[in-house]
């Protein structure tokens, strides 16, 4: 039997076998992430996280290059869904290494960081997961009306940030450089809020704007993913009927 059926195909005994590996692994990776630094482990389990999180590396590195050399459409995989997702499940261990090789504490904060982003292995179960899978589906149908909102949002992010260091710069301590007011762009836009309240009218009134900008940069995504699942349910319903 050919590599390409096994890792390609779920409707043979091997394609199956497969899958349940990887399955199983993915659920593993999940249990590391959640348990690693507990209190309560016993000492002699916690030396052995390590080893299991260098391991799981390995296969799952084996798994994307494997799904790369057997994917019919290479660039098509790679930019799909599942394929940033798998990526970005090993990609973290490896700049993390590069990072490791400082020892800086600026270094340190990167390295968890990017340890932490080993959570988007949750998503690997979306293969086996209909509901998910359908998600799937949707950013892969919306990828590049995504990826016009993404470059929208830079523009304006960019704007805003310089626009803010303008009016604010000269009289705010906070927002010392260009920056510090990408910073405050950011944080403005996506509701989360910032410590920095303008001084100026001029400032005033552009953060303002700036809040109604983020209100509907919420919706604008949510609106292109519901659609693309609308149409997927609707494709579906088809191939069924």
């Amino acid at each position: 039997m050919k590599i390409h059926d096994i890792v390609q195909r779920s409707d043979t005994k091997a394609g199956r076998a497969f899958d349940l590996a990887v399955f199983l692994l993915i659920v593993f990776s999940i249990a590391l992430l959640f348990i690693e630094g507990s209190s309560w482990l016993p000492e002699h389990v916690a030396e052995k996280i390590p080893i299991s999180q260098l391991v799981i590396l390995i296969l799952f590195t084996i798994e994307y290059v494997l799904r790369v050399a057997t994917a019919p459409r290479k660039k098509g995989y790679i930019l799909s869904f599942f394929g940033i997702i798998d990526l970005a499940c090993i990609l973290p261990f490896y700049l993390s290494f590069i990072f490791s090789l400082g020892t800086d504490s600026e270094n340190s904060s990167i390295i968890r960081s990017l340890r932490m982003m080993r959570v988007f292995s949750i998503f690997k179960l979306g293969r086996y997961n209909k509901a998910l899978n359908r998600f799937g589906k949707a950013f892969n149908m919306a990828k590049y009306e995504l990826g016009v909102f993404l470059l929208t949002v830079f523009i304006l992010i960019s704007i805003l940030g310089v626009g803010i260091y303008s009016f604010e710069g000269d009289r705010h301590p906070e927002i010392k450089s260009v920056f510090d007011g990408l910073w405050w762009a950011v944080s403005t836009l996506t509701t989360v809020g910032s410590d920095v309240s303008p001084e100026t009218v001029a400032g005033k009134l552009f953060t303002t704007l700036v809040v109604l900008c983020g209100l509907g940069l919420i919706a604008v995504p949510s609106g292109i993913i519901a659609a693309s699942l609308a149409k997927v349910m609707a494709q579906e319903e088809d191939e069924g009927g």
